[in-house]
């Protein structure tokens, strides 16, 4: 715990909302290593780790499997939403600011669990997705609730160089009156990509103005992939 939480302050997070701010996503490069990749993604076959568990085909999302944790989280997924979230709240809280939204972010994520779990959103949403091949995940967003918080998180735990082919992250921007941008992100085995869960800002010729955002994963050509999502607010 020492060693992530030491990882998670070194970042430069001063450059990662730049990145968030110009792209709506920013790469935060080897967050964890090989071997902490391998340990989270060998849980999947642990269903005591787990409140459920998705065919994403059933539902149309996609094909493949995902998996939600349950409380007690194991410590390690606790300690990256823990970490994370003081450093992403203001940035959460500036573009609600800039899309004229009310509400606001406490700095401490325990505080902001507390606002979910009253409004009973009680379930936790950090997952584990398992693609094989010709699996792949449709277009979506994370909302889960009432309260949602703007920003979300992936880490690929497998290499792409030598573990599977396609299974590229996607993100989508629907501007208004404009066709759809669509970028391909560029992770390696142990990189997270912190992105926006619905809106995000963008500044126009005179004010600033909603983005509508979508994300997924490619379809998978060859091997096995798995990443973790870690999301900071809790479900209904």
């Amino acid at each position: 715990m020492e060693s992530i939480n030491h990882r998670i302050a070194m970042y430069d997070y001063a450059g990662l909302a730049q990145s968030l701010d110009a792209h709506g996503w920013a790469r935060v490069p080897g967050l964890l290593t090989s071997h902490e990749c391998e340990a989270i993604a060998s849980l999947y076959s642990s269903v005591e780790h787990f409140r459920s568990q998705v065919h994403m085909a059933r539902h149309g999302f996609g094909r493949g499997e995902y998996r939600y944790f349950k409380y007690p989280l194991p410590p390690f997924i606790t300690e990256l939403r823990r970490g994370f979230y003081p450093y992403l709240a203001p940035i959460a809280n500036r573009w609600h600011e800039r899309m004229h939204i009310d509400v606001r972010f406490p700095l401490h994520h325990e505080d902001f669990l507390k606002r979910c779990h009253a409004a009973g959103q009680l379930r936790p949403t950090p997952l584990l997705l398992r693609y094989g091949p010709g699996d792949f995940n449709c277009l979506h967003q994370d909302l889960y609730g009432e309260h949602v918080f703007p920003l979300q998180m992936t880490i690929l735990l497998s290499d792409p160089a030598t573990e599977f082919s396609g299974g590229e992250f996607v993100l989508t921007e629907q501007r208004p009156r404009k066709q759809s941008r669509v970028e391909v992100l560029p992770l390696t085995k142990g990189d997270a990509v912190i992105f926006a869960v619905n809106a995000r800002p963008m500044a126009g010729s005179k004010a600033d103005y909603r983005v509508k955002v979508r994300h997924g994963v490619s379809t998978l050509r060859r091997g096995l992939r798995h990443s973790l999502g870690i999301i900071f607010h809790d479900a209904t």
